[in-house]
């Protein structure tokens, strides 16, 4: 008897383990049924529109959840509480790799320097930067239009033609003509490449590379920008080395910008790369801004009860339909109450646009052979996508 028993215990156990067994593999093949991926199907329709799908799901998913966050604090609001915290979503950004570098605002040993480096003259006013503008020895197609478009963005700078003459006589010579930097554009297989911006008369020379070139004419919609001289906006230099370079492009714009000409000129510098924008401020779509000082000109008494004339920038309202807590579009007219009023800035871009990418900050001026270079990024340094330099 207690052998049989023994068996049929052992039997109850087997057969336990068996549903278990079966239980794991029904719950796998279910998991495996819902988690199909598109790569894993092979028929390209049917691929295709699953892709689609999902897509889709994950964009109402995305909205539902704005929306209810949305709802959640214009909530908070009326009942007088404070709005729930937004998360800080995770990028490169605010994720990168710590530097001792980065310039702090406590830094007195940071404003000495400034007071006693190359660009303090410009940046103090001084004197008035006045820029020279040449290409290297093989102009391309687009080095002249791109040459053309950089004279209307910087003010005081003038246009030589490189010919045959030697980069360092031609530093020579603009140094007697009490010029304060030079910009040699280089070009490759009819295509602007690079920029050497050089700092007179101790330097430092920069040397960028130029890449996603897009002048005033391809860009939809442009605006013709007017003889005023630019507002300059220089975002996210944060390093002693991207400090610098900050300067050295701050020393290339006259440092008494003309607010009510409402040009905008920008570097920013994102993952050292440094994108420059070309903008202005529209008073009408109709009217570009040059007539619209001329008719400023003569109806000074009519146009001053008007905000277009006395403001730097144009700001105007716009509203947006409400929606309700869970994110429907509502079509009574109690939805109209729910409209929310939004300011934007009229801008209108005016080109050119471009990217530059730090290759070397050298001492002093060009000079390839003895000269001491203070950066010069190799291949070896980008060991981390978190890793940033400027």
């Amino acid at each position: 008897m207690g052998a049989k028993r023994k068996k049929s215990e052992g039997e109850e156990l087997l057969n336990e383990g068996e549903k278990e067994n079966d239980k794991n593999n029904e719950n796998i093949s279910k998991k495996m049924k819902k988690e199909i991926l598109p790569s894993m199907i092979k028929n390209k329709e049917k691929r295709s529109a699953v892709h689609a799908k999902l897509k889709h799901q994950k964009k109402v998913e995305k909205r539902k959840k704005l929306k209810a966050r949305d709802a959640a604090e214009k909530r908070a609001l009326e009942l007088g509480e404070e709005p729930p915290a937004r998360m800080t979503p995770r990028t490169i950004e605010n994720t990168r790799e710590p530097d001792e570098t980065v310039c702090r605002p406590d830094d007195d040993e940071l404003f000495a320097g400034n007071d006693a480096d190359e660009f303090s003259s410009i940046l103090k006013q001084g004197c008035a930067p006045k820029i020279l503008i040449t290409t290297c020895r093989f102009n391309s197609n687009r080095g002249p239009a791109f040459i053309s478009e950089l004279l209307s963005v910087i003010p005081n700078s003038h246009y030589y033609k490189r010919g045959t003459y030697d980069l360092k006589k031609i530093i020579e010579y603009a140094k007697k003509k009490d010029f304060t930097s030079i910009i040699v554009v280089h070009t490759n297989r009819r295509e602007p490449d690079a920029l050497l911006i050089i700092g007179l008369p101790d330097g430092p020379t920069a040397h960028f590379k130029l890449s996603k070139l897009v002048l005033r004419k391809d860009i939809k919609n442009h605006g013709n920008p007017t003889g005023h001289i630019p507002e300059l906006v220089l975002n996210n230099f944060a390093t002693r080395l991207g400090h610098r370079v900050g300067r050295l492009i701050q020393s290339l714009f006259p440092q008494s910008p003309e607010f009510r000409g409402r040009r905008v000129v920008t570097f920013h510098n994102q993952r050292d790369f440094i994108f420059f924008r070309h903008h202005r401020c529209v008073p009408l779509e109709f009217i570009s801004c040059y007539m619209w000082t001329i008719l400023c000109s003569y109806l000074t008494s009519i146009m001053k009860a008007f905000c277009y004339y006395e403001c730097r920038y144009i700001f105007e309202t716009k509203e947006s339909k409400g929606s309700d807590a869970n994110g429907k579009k509502a079509k009574d007219a109690k939805s109209e109450k729910t409209s929310q009023q939004k300011v934007i800035t009229r801008l209108q871009e005016c080109g050119p646009r471009f990217t530059l990418k730090l290759v070397s900050l050298q001492h002093g001026t060009f000079d390839t052979k003895g000269g001491e270079f203070e950066w010069v990024h190799k291949p070896e340094m980008d060991t981390s996508r978190r890793r940033f330099f400027l």
